[in-house]
């Protein structure tokens, strides 16, 4: 891979990663099912296409996207990928307990949220034999959003104690907002942060607090949900937002970044996809897709063109935040250099 997804470091970790990941929330049935032959496949079109950072969870199809994900790792050369799976719910025989089922042709099991040292120890042997793997790079706290301490007590604590043993080489927490994400920046001993959906061209609150403590502290930001969800995939009423039908104000918002990417020949996804990148903070962005045609458009996306005169019409109109940097800042620090 070269260019916008070329290969770099992921904050101090060590790890190598391209600009490109793979989220694999949607090879977990996300939104509709999908059959194991189409995710192998969209797992091996990353491969093959150089992605070196892969995103999963035992919540992403409850545990079938940590299976169908091995299924191809275990086939690769274990020095050509960076895995990230999560911890915080245990899969168990039990009832639902979250209120919106959104993973469909799932196995006969559900999430449990467990965030204390030993369930952790548990989630992550769980985890190793559902990929069919003998280790993981980077576990991520996965969205403790009411259980903030327990996960500071219990799981961080017992991740850094893996990371120090050597079992793994980052400390992560994932998480779908910013202020609990600078609380354990400045409570934890983290590595790095999957942030999903709260620094995107539609939202960059993130820019108050957290991304400025991560790059003070040297935390690698992993940005994940870049289309929002599916808003700035496919800006309409009903389209999702943070799993949700939208709301008419963001709705409008989406639909007010489409048309100025249209009057500059570009896509959103193009310029959604490539936006978190410019900021110091984000190392990589996720890419999720159920098919091998998603992950190739993805991929096309991040290598698109961006005219400059879009990011800066962009922080004309008041679409994004005035002190959001965006790739054309980049590349005139570049040339200046």
């Amino acid at each position: 891979m070269s260019g916008r997804d070329a290969e770099v470091t992921l904050g101090r970790t060590g790890l190598t990663v391209t600009r490109l990941g793979l989220g694999t929330a949607a090879l977990g049935g996300l939104y509709e099912e999908v059959v194991d032959a189409s995710a192998r496949e969209t797992v091996a079109r990353a491969v093959e296409s150089g992605v070196r950072l892969f995103d999963t969870a035992p919540q992403y199809g409850h545990g079938l996207a940590e299976r169908r994900l091995g299924s191809v790792l275990a086939e690769t050369p274990r020095d050509r990928f960076v895995l990230a799976t999560k911890v915080g719910r245990l899969l168990r025989d039990v009832p639902y307990e979250e209120p919106l089922r959104y993973y469909h042709g799932t196995p006969a099991v559900n999430p449990v949220f467990d965030f204390s040292y030993d369930g952790v120890r548990r989630s992550v042997h769980e985890s190793l034999e559902r990929l069919g793997l003998d280790r993981v790079d980077i576990l991520h706290i996965h969205d403790p959003d009411d259980h903030y301490r327990e996960a500071l007590d219990g799981a961080h604590r017992a991740l850094v104690e893996l990371r120090d043993q050597g079992v793994i080489s980052a400390v992560g927490a994932g998480m779908n907002q910013c202020a609990m994400l600078a609380r354990f920046a400045t409570d934890g001993d983290f590595d790095c942060f999957l942030l999903a959906g709260r620094y995107t061209l539609l939202e960059q609150d993130a820019l108050n607090e957290l991304l400025p403590l991560c790059v003070a502290r040297g935390i690698a930001v992993i940005a994940g949900g870049v289309y929002n969800s599916g808003l700035l995939a496919d800006p309409r009423p009903g389209a999702p937002y943070d799993y949700r039908p939208v709301d008419r104000l963001r709705l409008d918002r989406a639909l007010a970044l489409n048309a100025l990417c249209d009057r500059h020949h570009t896509p959103l996804k193009a310029a959604a996809i490539q936006f978190p990148l410019a900021h110091p903070a984000v190392s990589t962005v996720l890419s999720g897709a159920r098919t091998r045609a998603e992950f190739d458009e993805n991929r096309q996306m991040l290598e698109f063109d961006v005219p400059a005169a879009l990011w800066e019409e962009l922080r004309g109109e008041g679409l994004i935040r005035p002190d959001a940097p965006t790739p054309a800042d980049a590349g005139a620090r570049s040339s200046a250099a």
